[in-house]
């Protein structure tokens, strides 16, 4: 199974990951406790979706002492169904910062 594949079905396998990317996607860089509030998900399920989000690359993590920063590492993130059963997840880097 390709690495692309792996990740979609990972990313749509968890409506609480999507709303949680979606979130990050429509803020700058947020916080563990601004997301829960933003997605109303609890904190412990939203450092979990935010760990699988960083492990896939879709997010990047900042660390300030004991404060945790998130940003979504992309301009645009497209998943696309092929007939024949193909399945790719694209992304669009976001600008450097």
């Amino acid at each position: 199974m390709s690495r692309s594949r792996t990740q979609a079905e990972e990313l749509l396998g968890s409506r609480g990951r999507i709303r949680t990317l979606q979130v990050l996607a429509e803020s700058s860089e947020l916080n563990i406790s601004e997301v829960s509030r933003r997605t109303g998900l609890n904190y412990t399920s939203v450092e979990r979706h935010l760990a699988k989000l960083v492990k896939l690359g879709l997010v990047k993590e900042k660390r300030y002492g004991k404060i945790r920063i998130f940003q979504a590492m992309f301009q645009t993130l497209t998943v696309r169904f092929e007939r024949g059963g193909s399945l790719a997840m694209e992304l669009t880097q976001a600008a450097p910062e």
